[in-house]
């Protein structure tokens, strides 16, 4: 039962985990048995419990739990007849974005998604799920492939960001991100996209400018990765600054589900994706067929401008009128104007404030000027 990685959230939950290991191993009788069942079902309740309750933080740490299910996972579990697809005909082939035809129940599909790897060599090569400018384009011309046989898109997202190196910088890490979601704006087939894990800025929108858009319940997604935040604003990235800006940055599902930039928010097992794929793998199959029998009776020509659409409508805000502080001298009474000096000549009616010495300002009797 107990898992290699043990987050901090869930060391409470490791005394738990040794104590059924404890009493597995030393089961004989009934009443082995029912202190087994008993401590089981302590265990079931703590950790329903806990990730009920986890804070944001927390979140960001789930969604990058090494044993989390990544794209190559989910193809093995939801697809058939999958053929890879390599290479971005311009400069060379990124393991960090899987493309390839695939079968998802009855229907063809494209399949485009960010891969973290699986060991050390295998996340040394897809440098952790950042993927290049030779990615972003092999996932455009495989697209591009999807639309010209009329097969929709489905693009799984778990990456934190895009990498930032000088050769990408070079090669236009920029520039291929945004004719990705030029071109996916107006791509006349079906496309949804689900965020698996992380959802790291631009490195995630370059392959999510979709139909419909879904989050697993422990995935998240951002602008900026928390300990971006935290070094830009509070110019240290720790546990608590890492926290506050986790919270601040809205980006667990529920966030974004409330602010509208997702649609759907995906019930992972209790205890995250992690703790069962198999039982992931079949929500996410019936959430993805669903989804395309959906987009499937619109026609073709049509999904772009609802596309535009939904991506118009994105997000919230909120406007608070600033309160202007109080000036120091604001209680003090301001001072009186200093009296108009007076001419010893000047009559007395003219003087004052001048009342008596203006003209009355009277109707004229002549007719007003015709307008043009």
């Amino acid at each position: 039962m107990a898992l290699p990685h043990v987050l901090e959230c869930e060391k409470p939950l490791h005394e738990l985990e040794r104590k059924i290991q404890a009493l597995e191993s030393l089961t004989s009788n009934d009443a082995d048995q029912s202190a087994l069942d008993a401590a089981r079902a302590e265990y079931a309740e703590a950790l329903a419990h806990l990730y009920a309750n986890l804070s944001p933080w927390d979140i960001v740490r789930v969604a990058r739990h090494p044993k989390r299910p990544q794209t190559r996972d989910y193809i093995r579990l939801i697809c058939k007849d999958f053929c890879e697809l390599h290479g971005d005909r311009r400069f060379g082939d990124d393991p960090a974005l899987i493309t390839g035809f695939a079968r998802i129940g009855s229907m063809r599909v494209m399949i485009v998604g960010h891969h973290k790897g699986a060991d050390t060599n295998d996340k040394i090569a897809c440098h952790f799920g950042c993927a290049h400018p030779e990615g972003y384009r092999k996932a455009l011309a495989k697209m591009r492939l999807a639309e010209k046989f009329g097969l929709p898109i489905v693009t799984l997202v778990d990456t934190p960001g895009a990498f930032p190196g000088l050769g990408a910088e070079q090669r236009g890490q920029a520039e291929a991100i945004a004719v990705n979601m030029l071109e996916m704006s107006r791509m006349k087939t079906p496309i949804v996209s689900i965020v698996i894990g992380e959802g790291g800025s631009g490195g995630a929108l370059g392959i999510a400018v979709a139909d419909r858009v879904a989050m697993l319940e422990y995935a998240y997604y951002s602008v900026i990765s928390p300990e971006g935040c935290a070094a830009i604003l509070w110019k240290e990235a720790n546990s608590e600054t890492n926290s506050a800006a986790a919270k601040a940055l809205k980006l667990t599902a529920k966030d974004n589900l409330e602010l509208g930039i997702v649609d759907d928010v995906i019930t992972e097992p209790v205890g995250g994706a992690h703790r069962d794929p198999a039982a992931m793998g079949r929500t996410l199959e019936q959430w993805i067929t669903d989804r395309l029998r959906e987009l499937n009776r619109f026609k073709p020509a049509n999904l772009p401008a609802r596309r535009y659409e939904r991506f118009r409508k994105l997000g919230s805000y909120l406007e608070v009128e600033p309160t202007p502080e109080p000036s120091e001298d604001a209680a003090a009474p301001s001072p009186a104007p200093p009296a108009p000096e007076t001419d010893a000549t000047t009559p007395r009616a003219a003087q004052g404030n001048g009342a008596a010495a203006r003209k009355p300002r009277t109707r004229s009797s002549e007719p007003a000027p015709a307008g043009n």
